[in-house]
């Protein structure tokens, strides 16, 4: 992975043919689009994030959340996270994230319980990458991450200031320059950033 050479992730190598079988094909049987076969900019930024400020997760429980291909789950575990626990709505992530933990030599445990529907769980510290796409989804995970945040976790968040992310009420830790794929995104390279909620440590 080129903004974290340290991590190896199984990834689709072409965006276009899996992303079209899954919206037109697996789609008619109600799949999900296959986030968790590509890094997204906000996990690649999240992730290097993590892997260059190992005291921050270093013997605490993690909660890797809207994991995806568990890149962000990865990078905690090599620098030092006692627990992740990968949780994401997709069922199929879960063989994304058991694969890209057993190529990089860590444990990750999986969920695809949905996190929102009950109180954020008693972890030290909850990384979210790319969560902040769609409204609907971007006020409940605030509403969600805010009351984590209240009850002492510290939050992390990787985002390139997507259209929902909400600015307000997040302090900015580092900004980097990811390479990404018109496919995905608008650019070749996307300026990410990685954030914390304002009073979450």
């Amino acid at each position: 992975m080129p903004h974290a050479p340290e991590i190896s992730l199984w990834l689709a190598d072409e965006v276009t043919p899996i992303w079209r079988l899954t919206e037109e094909e697996l789609g008619e049987i109600g799949l999900p689009p296959p986030f968790w076969a590509f890094a997204w900019a906000g996990g690649q930024g999240l992730a290097r994030w993590l892997l260059d400020n190992r005291v921050e997760v270093a013997g605490t429980t993690v909660l890797d959340f809207a994991a995806g291909s568990g890149l962000v789950g990865v990078a905690a575990m090599k620098a030092g996270a006692a627990s992740v626990l990968c949780a994401d709505i997709d069922p199929f992530c879960a063989a994304a994230v058991g694969a890209n933990a057993q190529a990089n030599g860590v444990a990750l445990a999986f969920t695809d319980c949905d996190m929102l529907e009950s109180e954020p769980p008693q972890v030290d510290v909850i990384c979210a990458g790319d969560v902040f796409y769609e409204r609907p989804m971007a006020e409940r995970v605030l509403a969600w991450l805010t009351r984590a945040a209240q009850g002492g976790t510290r939050i992390l968040v990787g985002d390139p200031l997507r259209t929902y992310f909400p600015r307000e009420g997040f302090d900015l830790l580092a900004e980097y320059a990811v390479p990404t794929t018109r496919e995905l995104e608008d650019s070749a390279v996307k300026r990410t950033r990685v954030w914390t909620l304002s009073g979450s440590h």
